[in-house]
């Protein structure tokens, strides 16, 4: 069994759920826990409401998304220290809420497999390198005869006078 890319902890539902970036899916467990208002009514009742609907929740449990099933992930800040990274499906949006410098190695590590398909658990999460650039062709070696018969038709259209002909045309030679 391999090991998850990323393991963090995200505010989920009002619960922090333990969240593992896979290969090929995010999954995520959320604790099970007894609320506010359920402690209320078991106080409030002498422990009667406990005892009938019990001391568990039933939001408890795991949930998993496949990769493949995402159609895009954003960020937004919340707060001074976190960030919302909501990663959006075709039938529902999930979001994880993470501190500011793991919310961009959460969106870069599920962009990347999103569009590049597997990683590996050793490879640290970044933006894929730009491609180094081409150097410049050669300039093609250039035809002075072309040039010559090229001037001598711009001066039989018109287009140049003749000592701007005999200009160019010196210039020319004086390449060979």
């Amino acid at each position: 069994m391999t090991a998850a890319l990323l393991t963090f902890t995200s505010h989920i539902s009002g619960k922090n759920a333990k969240v593992e970036i896979w290969n090929d899916r995010i999954e995520w467990e959320l604790p099970r826990g007894v609320s506010g208002g359920k402690i209320m009514a078991g106080l409030a009742t002498g422990g009667m409401s406990l005892f009938a609907t019990g001391v568990q929740n039933g939001r408890a449990g795991t949930e998993m998304i496949p990769i493949r099933s995402i159609s895009s992930v954003t960020t937004a800040r919340d707060g001074f220290r976190n960030t919302v990274v909501s990663v959006i499906t075709t039938g529902n949006t999930i979001d994880f809420r993470v501190s500011h410098a793991e919310a961009a190695n959460v969106k870069a590590l599920l962009q990347q497999l999103m569009l590049g398909g597997p990683v590996a658990a050793t490879t640290p999460v970044s933006t894929p390198a730009a491609p180094a650039a081409a150097p410049a062709p050669a300039p093609a070696p250039v035809d002075l005869g072309a040039q010559l018969q090229q001037l001598e038709g711009l001066r039989q259209g018109g287009i140049l006078t003749q000592d701007e002909f005999d200009t160019k045309k010196a210039e020319i030679l004086a390449r060979m």
